[in-house]
């Protein structure tokens, strides 16, 4: 079974026009047992000051669906070498801590619909630049449209 990383575009995603259609198909395979959530304390921390209807949606997914991931000393150290490598600025921290948890749990994918500072070619090369360099493998950074497509 596939292990996909969510990062907090995706939960706003599911309300949003367009991109409703295919984060709600996502979300779908989740609830049915054929995809596992990696859902991560630093989403938690984002979601906290979303509307209510967007933090319900955790409580939507089975929690044998759900593999919860906290920020550790190890993702806190990635994410600085991301921003010290200037993939991102300073203020995009918390962007760098989604792919630092991401890559050190070995996700399949990592989704987002976050355009300017995850899923952007030069900003994936240089994430994944500085995973290779450190011995770590490259994440896979796709929109949920483009994980679902065939």
């Amino acid at each position: 079974m596939e292990r996909i990383y969510l990062d907090t575009s995706v939960f706003g995603g599911y309300f949003e026009p367009e991109f409703e259609f295919w984060t709600k198909l996502l979300f779908d395979k989740i609830v049915k047992g054929q995809i596992k959530l990696l859902y991560s304390q630093m989403t938690e921390i984002e979601l906290v000051g979303s509307p209510q209807h967007i933090k319900d949606l955790i409580k939507k997914i089975p929690d044998k669906q759900i593999e919860f991931l906290p920020i550790t000393d190890e993702t806190n150290f990635l994410a600085d070498r991301y921003l010290k490598e200037n993939i991102v600025g300073k203020t995009n921290r918390p962007d760098c801590l989604h792919i630092a948890i991401a890559t050190l749990n070995n996700a399949d994918i990592l989704a987002s619909w976050n355009f300017k500072h995850i899923v952007n070619v030069s900003r994936i090369r240089g994430y994944n630049g500085v995973n290779y360099k450190l011995g770590h493998k490259v994440l896979e950074i796709r929109t949920p449209r483009e994980i679902l497509e065939v």
